[in-house]
Formats: structure tokens, C-alpha cells, sequence
């Protein structure tokens, strides 16, 4: 309840209200409190009017109000930026990493000016954040944050900082000349036949789980894209993938696929065989559950035809690799599956374009990039051209040659 009463010793009891202003974080609160109030209701109808004024305050700075306070602090452009290029605009979950991202900065650096924030405030920075920056989730106590993950708090700074010289608030941006930690870029890795066969025959979790691997690892498909399938989305043997669902803290929606565009993903006959059998399990459910079947036309879904949590998925996969004693790197998991298809396409000898087009890559750069160390025999070929191609330019004789 944001109405509380407070007794003192003189017996006189004072009622007052207090809460959070929207967009709070852990380290940046904005709480409202009033106090002196002689009844629960007078306390009741004053909270409820300042939470009114707050509400139209925001409302209007999201409108683009003219009559909006200027961002003077790193807090505030933060604040700003969030409202004119993020929390509408962007997807749930990047929304809700950029605002858990701008939560471990420092409130030292947030009450900085932002016309006064240099490189060396940010070094410091990213300093503090490599060393303590983090927190363990139980014990809530300081431990290391990763370089990936402080590059991606500077990433958001940086942004807002660009936001901040179209806008005329500053001229420069310090994020540019700071140092974010450099990343170590890590080889995509895979399974092998027997270690994916031992994984697909194991299956554990959710009653859909053992088919939703088979397609995953069929498929290459991404973890999302394979919970937002529906039933319509497959036509002559054919996975239309157009969608996928995405998780947050509040929400649980569809959304578009990375590229935005719809791609077909064809189906080997073995896995179309597995849907055939999934289908009839889920209709069994469908008669058990009767009008209170979900009618979303989901795939893979609880019995009752609702939407699995994508991270309830992972979480079961994970514990499926460990139980079965499989190593995989720290935070992979069910993206191996997607790994692991890639390099046996590759192995197979299928043209990197096509490779490409099935995982749903923006361009076949970015699928080079990750997957190129998973074509096999490249060095192999390179050395035995090079040896060709000497054989054929050398001269016939080559005596007197030092």
C-alpha cells in the first residue's frame, strides 16, 4: 500500500504517502512522499492526485513537450533517451536489457553533467565495472562483470551520447576516446552425431521438449522462432518461419523475426514423421482440456495449449546437458542445436549462401564470420593448390638457382 500511518510517542498518529516514480531503478530511485496528513482518505486522495501530475509530467515528456526540462545529467539524457528511442520503439526484451544495462552505472557518473563526463570519468568506469560491477542474484554481493557486458552498458551510453549531439545538448561523445574492455571473440563450437543423438534421446521437461529438439536441431531455427510456430506455418513440408516469442520480466509476446523478414525452412521427412506423431499427443490434450484449450494454433506448447516461457525452455535444456555430463560453454546451451546443424551442413558440403538463407542471416558475411572455421578441408585444399601452383609456374630448369 503507498499509504502508510505513522505513530509518535506523544500518541499523535500522521498519515502519509510515498512511491516510486516510473522508470526507477535500483540505483537511480525517484520516490514522491507527503506527509502531515490527519486521515487515511485525505492521505488517499493526495497520492492519488501527485501520482495524476507525475503521470501527465511523463505523458507530456513522451509527447515531446517543448515545455520539458532539458537533460542536464547523464540520468536524466538516459531517462530521455529511453522514453524517445526505446521503450516505444524497441522490442520488450532489448527494452528491458538497455534499462538493466543503465542500472550498474555508477550514481556518481549519473549525477555527472553531461557537458562535464569525460573519457576518464568513463574509464574509471568500465574499470569499476570489470572489477565489481556485478552481483551475485542470491547474495546480492559485488563480483566481476564480463567484458561483453560492460562493452554493452558503454554501447548505451555511446548511443545516448549520439542522441545528445543531434539534439544540441553536447558536442562530442566522451564514449568514443574512453576504453571499453576489448571482447575475446569465442569460435561457434558444436556437437557431435552421437552427443546431438544422445541429447535428442533424452529429452526431459515439458511433454513437447524431445520434439522440439528434433526440429531445433533439424532446422537450425532459433530458440523463439520455434515457440511462435503455428500449425499454419507449415505447407508442403515447409516451416514458414515469420515470427518469435520473446520474454520479459512482464510480458510474454510475438514479435518479428531478427531480419524482419519471413524465410522458408524446408523439413527433412524425419522430422515432418516426429510432428505427425506430436500432433495426435496434442490433440489428445485438446480433448482433455476441451473449451479451455488455448486456441493460439501453437506447435509446441503446456497441455492446456498456452505459451512455454522461452527461458523455462533453456533452463530445462541446460540441465538436460548436465545431467548427461555434455560440456558446453557457460550461458549455451539450446543455441548449440543451432550451432551443431550449421556444421553439419557445412560438413555435408552445402553452399555457404544456402547455409545462410536457412539460419536466417542478414548476410552471408555474418554467417562467414561465425561458421567459416566449421568448413571443413579449407587448409587441406589451400596447401595442395599452393603445391600446384608451383608446380605449374616454376622454371623447367632450375639449375643456378641459389
Amino acid at each position: 500500500m503507498p499509504v502508510h500511518k505513522r505513530k509518535y510517542r506523544s500518541g499523535q498518529v500522521v498519515w502519509f504517502y510515498q512511491f516510486d516514480l516510473p522508470g526507477s531503478t535500483r540505483d537511480g530511485r525517484g520516490r514522491i512522499s507527503e506527509s502531515g496528513f490527519s486521515t487515511k482518505r485525505e492521505a488517499e486522495d493526495a497520492e492519488a492526485l501527485k501520482r495524476s501530475e507525475e503521470r501527465q509530467k511523463r505523458d507530456m515528456a513522451k509527447a515531446g513537450s517543448v515545455v520539458a526540462q532539458v537533460p542536464r545529467t547523464l540520468s536524466m539524457l538516459l531517462q530521455e533517451f529511453f522514453v524517445q528511442h526505446v521503450d516505444e520503439k524497441l522490442a520488450p526484451k532489448t527494452v528491458e536489457r538497455y534499462h538493466e544495462q543503465a542500472a550498474y552505472l555508477d550514481p556518481g557518473l549519473l549525477n555527472l553533467p553531461i557537458a562535464e563526463i569525460t573519457p576518464l570519468h568513463l574509464n574509471r568506469e568500465w574499470g569499476r565495472l570489470l572489477k565489481f560491477g556485478g552481483h551475485v542474484r542470491r547474495t546480492k554481493e559485488p563480483r566481476p562483470m564480463s567484458a561483453k557486458t560492460v562493452r554493452n552498458i558503454a554501447g548505451v551510453v555511446s548511443t545516448a551520447f549520439s542522441r545528445a549531439i543531434k539534439w544540441g545538448l553536447v558536442t562530442t561523445n566522451p564514449v568514443t576516446n574512453s576504453e571499453p574492455p576489448r571482447v575475446k571473440k569465442h569460435l561457434a563450437i558444436a556437437l557431435t552425431s552421437g552427443q546431438q543423438a544422445l541429447l535428442l534421446g533424452s529429452a526431459a521437461g515439458p511433454w513437447c521438449m524431445r520434439t522440439y529438439l528434433q526440429v531445433a536441431a533439424a532446422t537450425g531455427c532459433r530458440r523463439g522462432e520455434l515457440l511462435a510456430l503455428r500449425w499454419s506455418d507449415i505447407v508442403d513440408g515447409r516451416a514458414m518461419i515469420a515470427r518469435s516469442l520473446t520474454q520479459t520480466r512482464e510480458v510474454l509476446e510475438f514479435k518479428c523475426t531478427k531480419t524482419e523478414k519471413p524465410r522458408p525452412v524446408a523439413l527433412p521427412p524425419s522430422t515432418i514423421a516426429a510432428l505427425d506423431v506430436h500432433r495426435k499427443q496434442q490433440d489428445e490434450f485438446k480433448s482433455e482440456f476441451g473449451a479451455d484449450y488455448c486456441t493460439d494454433d501453437l506447435i509446441f506448447t503446456n497441455p492446456d495449449g498456452t505459451r512455454l516461457k522461452p527461458d523455462s525452455v533453456s533452463a530445462s535444456v541446460s540441465a538436460l546437458f548436465k545431467r548427461l555430463k555434455i560440456p558446453k560453454p557457460k550461458g549455451a546451451g539450446l543455441h548449440l542445436l543451432r550451432h551443431t546443424h550449421t556444421s553439419h551442413l557445412l560438413a555435408s558440403g552445402v553452399p555457404l549462401p544456402a547455409v545462410s538463407a536457412r539460419l536466417g542471416h542478414s548476410s552471408i558475411r555474418t554467417t562467414q564470420e561465425i561458421y567459416a572455421h566449421m568448413i571443413p578441408g579449407q587448409d587441406d585444399a589451400a596447401a595442395q593448390m599452393w603445391e600446384e601452383y608451383q608446380r605449374k609456374n616454376s622454371p623447367e630448369d632450375s639449375e643456378g638457382v641459389q
